[in-house]
């Protein structure tokens, strides 16, 4: 009896792990933007995780790119010092913003939700890769691809999806993510792994409809 209770809590591990990795299997469509894991292309509900933040957890909408900046800002407060917003998007199921450190070096990446104000760390990378901001972090864990490693195998992958051509990488710790494009107008993102070079592709956000950079 005492072996079994050792046994369960790193069994209970092992299956949330390998219950995470079922995320990465997607079905694409022609265009390569993928058919999100919660079935179809919606996204599921957002602000019910330990990574969510709603200010007095009041719904309030978000309208613009000017409004989701603020609530990315102030979701950077409560996730580390000296934390600030750098590019914010807008697509089709949500808004999208990336943190950074004080020194200009990517932190981490979230999602505003449009109809509730809510703010979470992103779905797939953000959350189960980042090792220092996920939920598995681990400070310390050195990349193994470089930059333009990185972006080889992310067009490789996007060669054999839709033909789409990639962007420069953004290095966010234990991974790189990059705009995926079409005749050089941005159509989503995908991740790639600093270690494992395992791809990521960003399903959940739809199409991609403006954006803002940092200041």
């Amino acid at each position: 009896m005492r072996t079994l209770k050792r046994l369960w809590i790193p069994l209970v591990a092992l299956l949330a792990m390998l219950g995470s990795g079922a995320w990465l299997v997607t079905q694409d469509d022609d265009d390569g933007r993928g058919f999100g894991p919660w079935g179809g292309t919606g996204m599921p509900m957002m602000g019910g995780s330990a990574e969510s933040w709603r200010p007095g957890g009041e719904r309030d909408p978000v309208d613009d790119l000017a409004e989701a900046r603020d609530r990315a800002e102030d979701f950077a407060e409560t996730l580390g010092p000296g934390l600030r917003v750098g590019e914010v998007m807008r697509f089709e199921n949500n808004y999208y913003a990336e943190l950074e450190e004080s020194d200009g070096a990517k932190a981490t990446e979230v999602l505003v939700d449009p109809s509730t104000g809510a703010v979470q760390l992103e779905f797939g990378p953000a959350m189960m890769w980042n090792t220092r901001y996920g939920m598995m972090a681990r400070p310390g864990t050195r990349a193994r691809l470089s930059a333009e490693q990185a972006r080889s195998v992310a067009q490789a992958w996007a060669d054999d999806h839709g033909g789409l051509a990639v962007a420069e990488p953004e290095a966010f710790p234990g991974y790189y993510t990059l705009h995926t494009l079409r005749d050089g107008d941005i159509k989503g993102m995908l991740s790639v792994n600093a270690v494992t070079g395992a791809v990521w592709y960003h399903s959940w956000h739809g199409e991609f409809e403006e954006m803002s950079e940092g200041e």
